[in-house]
């Protein structure tokens, strides 16, 4: 068994070129031992677990939906809102809210202290993750790449 305790794991912390989105997590399941670009669910892990945590006035990521993954949100302390695909809602320290596949999402700190969220995601293996806003695709296979396309024939350049 292995035990780590979360207030001793290092914050990572990340920002697009412009500072549109800005974000920290402490990745709990890496400091477990999980390795993310493992085949292997041993190494894998069947399941990914970060705390999250948004500064005031930002938002951490894109308008996003995966498709396979599954994500579970816990909010531990702050305020901010969440992004759907129906529209917005303010979420509170104590919410708890899901997205199954192909259910986009994104979050925002609207409050005035940080927004610090518990966050589980399965971790199926091929996952993609479409990016409604700009309409590209983010593909695993095996390594990240993304992609934008318009719709095409099944056939197109087959023949």
């Amino acid at each position: 068994m292995r035990i780590v305790n979360t207030n001793e794991i290092e914050e990572l912390t990340w920002s697009s070129p412009r500072g549109r989105f800005v974000g920290s997590g402490k990745q709990v399941s890496e400091a477990l031992g999980r390795k993310p670009a493992s085949l292997n669910l041993d190494e894998r892990h069947p399941f990914d677990v970060e705390i999250q945590r948004i500064t005031p006035g930002q938002t951490a990521c894109p308008f996003h939906s995966h498709s396979a993954q599954w994500e579970f949100y816990h909010v531990i302390s702050g305020s901010g809102s969440v992004r759907h695909d129906e529209g917005t809602n303010p979420i509170v320290a104590g919410d708890a809210f899901f997205f199954k596949p192909g259910e986009a999402h994104q979050l925002r700190n609207d409050g005035m202290t940080d927004l610090v969220i518990y966050c589980v995601a399965d971790n199926p293996i091929g996952e993609s993750t479409y990016y409604p806003d700009s309409r590209k695709w983010a593909v695993r296979s095996p390594e990240h790449r993304l992609i934008r396309s318009e719709p095409l024939d099944y056939f197109d350049g087959e023949e």
